[in-house]
């Protein structure tokens, strides 16, 4: 039901150098400060020879709740599905859903007489949960005739997980599991970042890592992976309430070069990004996916594009990290959002 849209301003953050590429990162936000930081830690990034990413697992999950009259027969499905010998007939139903969909493994976890099944899969360039528990139905369908007195609660018990923090997806990762890291040169942390590597060392462990710890976080051992996630989801076409487990990140700092230069990373096991299907095919989004050169699906070699993506999230994020950590050591936090937020500006007629 349609009735409209709701404009956010979009702004461009980069040259944004990773991989020896350099992308223009589209940022959907309405914070004054969010993409002249990330602009600026791009900036940083891009001067000390820029970033390097590498993707290590791209696997969406789905998780149905089924439910027996023991706990043994559950305990009986949960030694077959995981057994290697049934994996490849398994497999054979999974795929036969789609042509992207491939069944990768299965994970169980037994509750009583409940049993979550947690699939996962290679879904192409597609985010994939649809694609996912499409292969899911086949697989119940299938179990059903093996299991006849299985009975499916639901097609997601939550053991997925999707769109709710959860352990499950910090320790095995849903999506796309990212890390990326760069070498800050010392001159560039003393120009572009205004303060030093032992005060950036120093607050990352006291804040990012301690903090964290001290407050009993999930997944949220950074300073704000969430901004930058946020907007470039909404940018792309992206699903922004995935924005919860896309955002689990842990930003490590370390002094290297006899403690000259800064080693910096972000870790992200749960990126959910895709290039083709949902908000992907809205006009502005697919702009914006066209402006970062990862629109639509790769017939050469299918997932590659949404993998792309995934790693430019994690770049972005690498460089939001040191901008705010940066402002944070120098003190400049309240400074910068006091000019850029309290603007008594109309940006409605800015482009008149």
């Amino acid at each position: 039901m349609p009735v409209g849209y709701v404009q956010i301003p979009v702004g461009i953050a980069g040259p944004l150098l990773l991989d020896d590429r350099e992308f223009s990162v589209p940022m959907a936000t309405t914070e004054g400060c969010l993409v002249a930081s990330t602009n600026r830690g791009c900036k940083a990034i891009y001067v000390s020879g820029g970033a390097s990413s590498v993707v290590l697992r791209d696997a969406m999950t789905r998780a149905p709740v089924v439910r027996f009259g023991t706990a043994k027969r559950a305990a009986e499905l949960k030694f077959f599905l995981e057994d290697p010998l049934n994996f490849e007939a398994l497999s054979l139903v999974f795929n036969s859903s789609s042509r992207f969909a491939r069944l990768q493994s299965i994970k169980c976890a037994i509750a009583g007489k409940n049993l979550y099944i947690r699939f996962s899969c290679s879904t192409g360039d597609a985010m994939g949960m649809n694609m996912v528990s499409k292969g899911v139905q086949n697989v119940m369908g299938f179990l059903h005739k093996e299991f006849p007195d299985m009975d499916v609660i639901g097609i997601s018990g939550n053991y997925c997980s999707d769109k709710k923090p959860a352990a499950v997806n910090w320790i095995e990762g849903r999506g796309k599991s990212v890390v990326c890291e760069a070498i800050i040169k010392e001159e560039v942390v003393k120009k572009v970042l205004k303060t030093d590597v032992e005060s950036l060392v120093e607050l990352n462990m006291l804040k990012n890592l301690t903090g964290s710890a001290m407050a009993g976080a999930l997944g949220g051992f950074n300073a704000h992976a969430s901004n930058i996630v946020s907007a470039i989801f909404i940018a792309t076409g992206q699903d922004p309430a995935q924005n919860i487990e896309s955002s689990h990140c842990i930003t490590m700092m370390e002094a290297v070069n006899d403690g000259k230069d800064l080693h910096v990373s972000v870790t992200m096991p749960s990126i959910e990004v895709g290039t083709v299907g949902g908000g992907t095919q809205l006009a502005s989004q697919s702009a914006c996916l066209n402006l970062l050169g990862v629109k639509g699906a790769s017939k050469e070699a299918p997932g590659s594009k949404s993998r792309q993506l995934a790693t430019i999230v994690a770049g972005a994020v690498l460089a939001g990290e040191l901008s705010l950590m940066s402002a944070l050591a120098a003190g400049q936090l309240v400074k910068s959002h006091m000019k850029y937020n309290r603007s008594n500006k109309d940006v409605s007629k800015a482009s008149s």
